[in-house]
């Protein structure tokens, strides 16, 4: 272990800094002194963004002993399932995964590891289950992987990285993004909520919240890395305070971000309404490089339910944080999670629901339908709705939005707005855009528009996207290319 600790921490630039790799670079095994030639992984994501994040430090990790990444698990010596245990059906997912290998020869010779909220959830009982599985591993672990990769290779069939216990959680060794021009950073790990239907607390485990110079060091030599947009990312990502004697809030520490020359666009995601305040908003007015998108929870428009829930907020008292959104200086764009069917939900209760979109007009809806979770509160509670009425609400619910959606992307018929192009469609021949609200605008481009800053009007639209045409100014319409990381170059 010590070697291999020593090993990957000289690939570190003076200064401490972990490396950066963007997509498609890998560290030769000479750069590493571990020499493991041609060894190769494959990752598969399930979740959210935090998810997408971790597997890029894991990819990190990997590269850093002298494996390369590959497109598909027949060609991978190590196969590994970042999972998410939010809901039953992502939770399943992994496990149908893992059923290829169950019999024949698909698993011969390779490793098979299962990183993230199942494997923090299911623990050692992955052996048992699945028995094909040598290496679990939840998040907070992360740091320990070179240790465990040490392990594995030394020939141990079962490894295990389970502990909570743990400040050191937030960044590997090195990290290898997927994206050329938008970085990822954790700022806060763990939840202390306990929402009636969330696991987070028991696969995540404590909030831990990073120190807000370290996170605006880190910052910095991503925008010096090349990369002109950051998300900020937190299972509650405002519940952030500075450990650090300086003990700068949420906001401070969003508009110190936002300062940092070059920097072109800051994210932050996911909200809870408990830390949701007037200063963010007031962040966000002052300060252009912030986008102008909130992602905030509500899960149900019924105080009844939300108490149930055990969320901490009232219908009232979240409308109030609506009213604040809402009287900021620029147009904010909304988002918002909501969980149908919850134990106990009335019809009653889901009118409220359905009565609190049309009140709030959101412009983007992530709904689910309740399944209870392992170790939550809401386990114990009487699963009392039947699958067909969640799926009948669920669908109403869905239809409702899907008219506000069409109804308030029609009313920027002819605006003209700024994109980063994220992507190409060859198709359509079409460029892929997002918006600084978080909108997906598509528009005739090419594949060299992809991480540039272009004018773009909207002359039509559906409920989950709008469609443009290119506005050609000086510079032929790109107001900036991104180019991100290049070889030797270091960052968060």
């Amino acid at each position: 272990m010590g070697n291999d600790l020593i090993q990957i921490a000289n690939a570190r630039p003076p200064g401490g800094a972990p490396l950066e790799l963007p997509a498609g670079e890998g560290l030769a095994p000479s750069a590493t002194g571990i020499g493991l030639g041609a060894k190769t992984f494959y990752i598969e994501t399930f979740g959210c963004q935090m998810n997408v994040h971790d597997s890029e430090k894991v990819a990190g990790v990997l590269m850093a002993r002298g494996y390369r990444p590959v497109d598909s698990h027949q060609a991978a010596d190590i196969i590994l399932y970042n999972t998410c245990s939010i809901r039953e059906k992502a939770a399943q997912k992994v496990f149908s995964r893992l059923g290829a290998f169950r019999k024949g020869s698909a698993g011969a010779g390779k490793i098979i590891g299962v990183l993230g909220c199942v494997a923090q959830q299911e623990g050692e009982r992955f052996f048992e289950r699945t028995p094909q599985v040598s290496l679990v591993c939840g998040s907070a672990s992360y740091t320990q992987l070179p240790e465990l990769l040490g392990q594995l290779e030394a020939g141990n069939r079962r490894v295990t990285g389970l502990s909570l216990d743990t400040e050191d959680c937030f960044e590997t060794e090195l990290t290898r993004r997927d994206n050329l021009h938008r970085a990822y950073l954790t700022i806060i790990e763990g939840c202390d909520q306990r929402c009636a239907f969330c696991v987070v607390p028991a696969t995540r485990g404590p909030e831990r919240s990073r120190s807000g110079a370290k996170i605006v060091a880190d910052c910095q030599r991503l925008v010096d890395g090349g990369y002109t947009e950051i998300q900020l990312l937190g299972q509650i990502v405002n519940a952030w305070r500075d450990p650090q004697p300086a003990g700068w809030s949420f906001a401070e520490l969003l508009a110190r971000v936002a300062e940092i020359p070059g920097l072109r666009r800051l994210r932050f995601t996911t909200s809870h309404p408990r830390y949701f305040t007037s200063e963010i908003v007031a962040a966000i007015d002052s300060h252009p490089v912030l986008c102008n998108q909130i992602h905030l929870p509500v899960q149900s428009g019924s105080t009844p339910v939300l108490a149930r829930m055990r969320r901490g907020h009232t219908r009232e008292e979240y409308l109030e944080k609506i009213n604040c959104i809402r009287g900021s200086q620029r147009a904010i764009s909304l988002s918002t999670d909501i969980i149908v069917g919850f134990c106990g939900e009335s019809e009653r209760d889901f009118e409220e629901t359905l009565s609190l979109l049309a009140q709030v007009e959101y412009d983007q809806v992530f709904a689910f339908k309740f399944s209870p979770r392992p170790n939550t509160d809401g386990l114990g509670f009487q699963d009392t709705i039947p699958e067909e009425e969640k799926s009948r609400r669920l669908t109403a619910l869905l239809e409702l939005q899907r008219q506000i959606q069409l109804r308030r992307n029609q009313a920027l018929l002819g605006q003209v707005m700024e994109v980063l192009v994220e992507g190409y469609q060859p198709r359509l021949g079409q460029a892929v855009g997002r918006t600084t609200t978080n909108r997906v605008l598509n528009f005739p481009g090419e594949p060299a528009d992809i991480g540039c800053y272009m004018k773009v009007q909207v002359t039509a639209v559906g409920p989950n996207s709008l469609v443009g045409s290119r506005v050609l100014e000086q510079g032929d319409g790109a107001l900036e290319c991104s180019g991100g990381l290049t070889g030797g170059q270091y960052g968060s």
